[in-house]
């Protein structure tokens, strides 16, 4: 059952989440308390992101600094498979364009298959920390749109130079992203709907959004996605705040606005743990007006917020 038909399944608003791979050299057991403490609510599925490799600066005997080229958190497939097997819940690794070649795509896209993984997120992923804007990778992609186009031949049973598959397994579905405010590259928001429209013509079977804290925003977007000829799912995405510090890094970071009361409740707080308080607070109901409004999931972010979210799923679901 793909991902649009198990949200689709029951009346009752489904319960979903995504988790980061691990550091390297941490081991999965921080993973796995934030799964063992989620699991309760019955998740329908559980997304695994992928990221890039990063320049990072390692110094030299001499006092020197050479930039290296590496990884922070691989693994993407492999936690896929690990939850599977001690979970038995459904994953949905991300496959990005950023830092990926069509050939590593191609890779991916195999080992995912061997695994019995049906369900994919497409994205392109975010740029480069020392770009200014997106690169693309040597023989890699710009945009999301080629990375489904890429899936697309993969699921007729071809790979990315054209030959054939002599023998290939279950087509993937994918979801892709959506932003309520609007991609921060984006010139404006109706430019930002006619690529999730072009996403779903070429076979999304639905979108996440990026995270928000402000419901009339989604609910607008969501209208004005209708309008434009979107029929799938919109699932919104929520992350509710916990510290001080994301009053300010989060507007920035994910280039949205927030709401003037949660704004005054904030600047009111004077610990994060106060921060994390008027979070869970909001984060109820801002998903009660969700589920009232028959959103078909809610998908959380569960970065830094992991307890914020038990206590936010125990009082709607």
């Amino acid at each position: 059952m793909t991902i649009s038909e198990l949200i689709n399944k029951t009346e009752k608003t489904a319960f979903s989440f995504e988790v980061l791979p691990p550091l390297k050299g941490t081991g999965t057991s921080a993973l796995f308390r934030t799964i063992d403490t989620l699991k309760e609510f019955a998740p329908e599925y559980i997304n695994i992101t992928t990221h890039r490799s990063e320049y990072i600066y390692v110094e030299q005997p001499d006092g020197t600094y050479i930039r290296h080229f590496m990884r922070r958190r691989p693994g993407t497939v492999a936690v896929a498979s690990a939850i599977m097997q001690k979970y038995n819940i459904k994953v949905v690794p991300h496959v990005v364009v950023s830092g990926m070649t069509k050939e590593e795509i191609e890779y991916t896209l195999l080992d995912l298959q061997f695994l019995g993984i049906q369900d994919i997120l497409v994205l392109r992923g975010d740029k480069a920390k020392d770009d200014a804007k997106f690169q693309p990778t040597k023989d890699g992609y710009s945009h999301a749109t080629e990375l489904i186009e890429q899936v697309n031949l993969f699921n007729q049973g071809f790979f990315v130079d054209g030959t054939p598959i002599k023998t290939h397994g279950i087509p993937f579905s994918y979801g892709v992203a959506a932003y309520p405010e609007k991609h921060e590259e984006a010139p404006n928001l109706e430019f930002d709907l006619q690529i999730l429209k072009q996403k779903q013509d070429l076979g999304a079977d639905y979108a996440v959004t990026q995270i928000f804290y402000d419901n009339d925003k989604y609910f607008q977007f969501v209208e004005r996605a209708r309008q434009a000829g979107i029929t799938i799912p919109i699932i919104p995405g929520i992350k509710p705040m916990a510290k001080l510090s994301q009053f300010n890094v989060l507007p920035k970071t994910f280039h949205l606005d927030l709401p003037e009361a949660l704004s005054k409740a904030v600047e009111q707080c004077k610990t994060d743990e106060e921060v994390k308080q008027v979070g869970i607070e909001w984060g109820i109901q801002q998903c009660k007006e969700l589920m009232r409004h028959q959103v078909p999931s809610i998908h959380f972010y569960t970065v830094s917020a992991v307890d914020s979210i038990r206590q936010i799923a125990k009082e709607i679901y």
